[in-house]
């Protein structure tokens, strides 16, 4: 229960400060802060909980990193960030591919989305607007929290009476391994 109530008031607080003036790259900056507490909270109170939330929350999230990758691939200076977003790219499009797979032969009930919800779409418009200067700490900060999300659904759901759980429990291993990255490559910048 605080978890919601912490991310609904952070949510509020970056709300008010969108109101005041700010260039567009500091909007995008607070609505990319905004992004990660709703995520996370959505993680774990929705996706992790039903095959018909998992499945969706798991695909838009592997086709917001692909993504990603592929603007960070086009966009970035950093080889850092280009090898990770390589990674990103490879394994995120593998997670898909197993999840489309798994889905077949466990809930075939359950339509895969084929389009970026709002929220990701948002993640991605920004990463596309920011400023070269500012385009690797966007990317890596939007990194962190969408890794951080992806392992409170994969972990959560992962213990589900479901043949999609096993899906979950193969990813983790991978998404725990670009998070680490993620952070060590902010942490040098």
């Amino acid at each position: 229960m605080i978890r919601p109530l912490l991310a609904g008031a952070a949510c509020v607080a970056l709300l008010a400060a969108c109101n005041q003036e700010q260039s567009p790259e500091a909007v995008d900056k607070i609505q990319d802060m905004a992004a990660g507490p709703v995520g996370q909270t959505s993680a774990a109170t929705m996706g992790a909980n039903t095959v018909s939330a998992y499945v969706p929350s798991a695909a838009i999230g592997d086709m917001y990193e692909i993504q990603a990758a592929d603007i960070a691939l086009e966009r970035s200076q950093n080889a850092q960030v280009k090898e990770l977003a390589t990674m990103l790219k490879t394994d995120h499009t593998a997670g898909s591919n197993m999840l489309q797979i798994a889905v077949r032969g466990g809930a075939p009930e359950v339509a895969i989305p084929t389009a970026l919800d709002e929220r990701r779409q948002g993640l991605i418009d920004n990463l596309r607007s920011a400023s070269a200067e500012n385009f690797d700490r966007t990317w890596i900060d939007q990194q962190i929290a969408a890794h951080n999300e992806a392992l409170t659904l994969h972990r959560g759901f992962s213990n589900q009476d479901s043949p999609l759980a096993a899906h979950a429990r193969n990813v983790v291993p991978k998404i725990e391994a670009h998070l680490r990255q993620a952070e060590q490559i902010k942490a040098a910048m």
